[in-house]
């Protein structure tokens, strides 16, 4: 009997020393925690000192997608000897300057896209890779800051493609007005009523510069490792509406280790004067003109793996 209470006893003991360890253990997991919170609030500081602090800032994402395949004898489609593949590269990166009194922001977009679709049993069919999606556009930005929110500004946008056709059609914007930044280094609204779009092109009878009102949208957020970028630039014709067109474009990216992850990009362009353009020289339509041409909103996209820095 005596050692069964003895037994007890000690069981009991044990069961008290544990249980004021693991408050113990509790307590510092506390301690720690408090210590570490302190911390992080101290690298947020920093990392937010660091992005409020004026100067130049530099960012890019690039993207890249790719896929190749091959056919033989593969009955049940129209083609059975095939080969065929499509690579595309986007590069969306910016570098802009804050100071007290002004800002300068420059931006760049490039989506230069190939595709190969070459028939073994057709000995006329181009067996080589060609231009399917080219894109170049860059624009600059200069404010005079009148208040933390508005500026008086001054940009140039130039837009063409450059794999073929360079600046034939090219699109120069040139105008002043005003530049709303609605959320620092996130969301920029422009404001240009004083703009003279310049189109630069051979076919001087569908292509046609006028003044109008240049309107540009940009916002860039960042949620931990997931980067979103969505651009808009129009320009709307005081002298014909048949000469306004607007480009929308939409970048997505996922990092997934370091800076190597998944990136998606789309677009939308409306453009008259390119539909005209289309229709006269590729579709051979010769009576086209502006009221019985098709002018189709254009689009492209563009998934594959992208690296950001």
């Amino acid at each position: 009997m005596k050692h069964f209470l003895l037994f007890i006893l000690m069981g009991a003991l044990t069961l008290s020393v544990q249980g004021q360890t693991v408050e113990e253990l509790k307590a510092l997991k506390a301690q720690k925690q408090d210590s570490l919170d302190a911390l992080q609030g101290q690298i947020d500081d920093i990392d937010k000192k660091i992005k409020e602090f004026p100067g130049w800032k530099f960012g890019a994402i690039a993207t890249a997608g790719f896929n190749v395949s091959q056919f033989s004898n593969w009955y049940a489609q129209g083609s059975p000897n095939v080969n065929s593949g499509k690579i595309g590269v986007i590069f969306n990166g910016f570098a802009n300057l804050d100071r007290e009194k002004f800002f300068w922001r420059n931006a760049a977009n490039i989506n230069l896209q190939w595709i190969k679709f070459d028939d073994k049993d057709n000995p006329d069919d181009e067996d080589g890779y060609r231009e399917a999606t080219d894109v170049f556009n860059i624009n600059s930005l200069y404010g005079y800051k009148l208040n933390e929110k508005f500026a008086l500004s001054a940009m140039g946008e130039y837009r063409t493609t450059i794999l073929s056709n360079f600046n034939d059609p090219g699109y120069l914007d040139l105008g002043v007005g005003g530049t709303w930044t609605a959320i620092k280094d996130e969301l920029v609204l422009v404001v240009h009523p004083l703009n003279y779009n310049f189109v630069f092109s051979d076919e001087d009878d569908i292509f046609t510069s006028s003044a109008g009102c240049k309107v540009l949208a940009d916002y860039t957020k960042a949620i931990g490792k997931l980067k979103f970028k969505s651009n808009f630039s129009g320009f709307f014709s005081y002298r014909d509406s048949n000469y306004s067109n607007w480009t929308w474009t939409n970048t997505l990216g996922y990092t997934l280790w370091k800076n190597i992850g998944m990136g998606f990009e789309f677009g939308l362009r409306d453009n008259k004067q390119e539909a005209l353009n289309y229709a006269l020289n590729t579709l051979d339509i010769a009576d086209a003109d502006y009221d019985n041409i098709d002018n189709n909103l254009q689009s492209y996209w563009l998934f594959g793996v992208n690296y950001s820095f």
